[in-house]
């Protein structure tokens, strides 16, 4: 079974394992069940397919599948609109033709660069913090106040050298220091991992992605575990706590858009409420940025 087999495979069970059947609208008769959530065969009833033909998408066979079964499957396990995406990106890779590259064979992604129009749009935002990363979390440009935000990310000894982008994903599972910054850790953790399992989904074949999957399987028990869990994320809007090591705590908003002239990947903006505790941390942050050499425009 191939990498990718492998993933339809564990996807599909872990999404059936979480809908019990009062959920799903079954009645069930006898209290003995062996398998925790759906059966099989449960699945493909309320999917509308044959046991026999779920049974072969579940082993990761997704050749070949219709976009009416893939809804149909999503909606009997209730998925949610990243999980649809992920399952459609798996569908896609599989009926891309051929058999999955082999790890040898991945591709290496040319180097990605940010425009210079979308860095003077980052640099003109001067009270919203804002950066541009990649699917695999690496900052790839930042402004003042956003590279003063993040600075133990940027400082962490997690980053081999100026030169290498810094990685959120790498600071989060690798940095100890990732802890005291991330008040809401597990949540940081739990969104990170997600956000590179979808990642995976839309990108399998990108080696760079698979060497940053390696290496904190490798270095994290952590990673792994969440990794095995196969959730994934679409990051688009919300709050985000931080507890920065020179102005304190931080309750910010985010949003989080694609950028239309490369969307792999994705501008982040912070905002405070006004004239909220954090709105004032932010705006001494933001003083301090303006005089710290650190935070100057860099990384791009």
């Amino acid at each position: 079974m191939s990498a990718k087999s492998t993933d339809v495979r564990d996807f599909l069970l872990t999404r059936r394992a979480k809908i019990t059947p009062e959920q799903a609208g079954l009645t069930v008769y006898g209290g003995n069940r062996r398998v925790p959530g759906l059966r099989r065969e449960e699945v493909a009833m309320l999917a509308g397919v044959s046991a026999d033909y779920y049974t072969r998408l579940e082993k990761g066979n997704l050749a070949g599948v219709s976009d009416s079964v893939l809804d149909a499957v999503a909606s009997a396990l209730h998925l949610d609109e990243a999980e649809r995406v992920y399952l459609f990106d798996l569908a896609r890779t599989a009926n891309a033709g051929g058999r999955p590259l082999r790890p040898g064979q991945q591709r290496r992604r040319p180097q990605q660069r940010v425009s210079p129009i979308v860095e003077q749009i980052l640099d003109s935002m001067t009270t919203t913090a804002a950066f541009v990363r990649n699917g695999r979390l690496d900052i790839l440009a930042a402004n003042p106040l956003a590279r003063a935000l993040y600075s133990p990310v940027f400082d962490s000894p997690t980053r081999t050298s100026e030169h290498t982008p810094p990685n959120l994903a790498r600071f989060g599972y690798l940095d100890p220091a990732a802890r005291d910054y991330f008040p809401d850790y597990d949540l940081s953790c739990h969104t990170s991992v997600a956000i590179l399992r979808t990642e995976a989904g839309r990108d399998p074949h990108d080696k760079g992605l698979s060497d940053l999957i390696g290496e904190l399987s490798t270095r994290s028990e952590d990673f792994r575990t969440r990794w095995a869990a196969h959730d994934v994320r679409l990051h688009r809007t919300g709050v985000k706590h931080f507890r920065h090591p020179a102005v304190g705590e931080l309750v910010l908003n985010f949003e989080a858009m694609q950028l239309m002239t490369d969307t792999s990947l994705t501008l982040t903006a912070y905002t405070a409420e006004p004239a909220s505790p954090t709105a004032e941390r932010l705006q001494l942050l933001a003083s301090w940025a303006a005089t710290d050499t650190r935070a100057a425009p860099s990384n791009r």
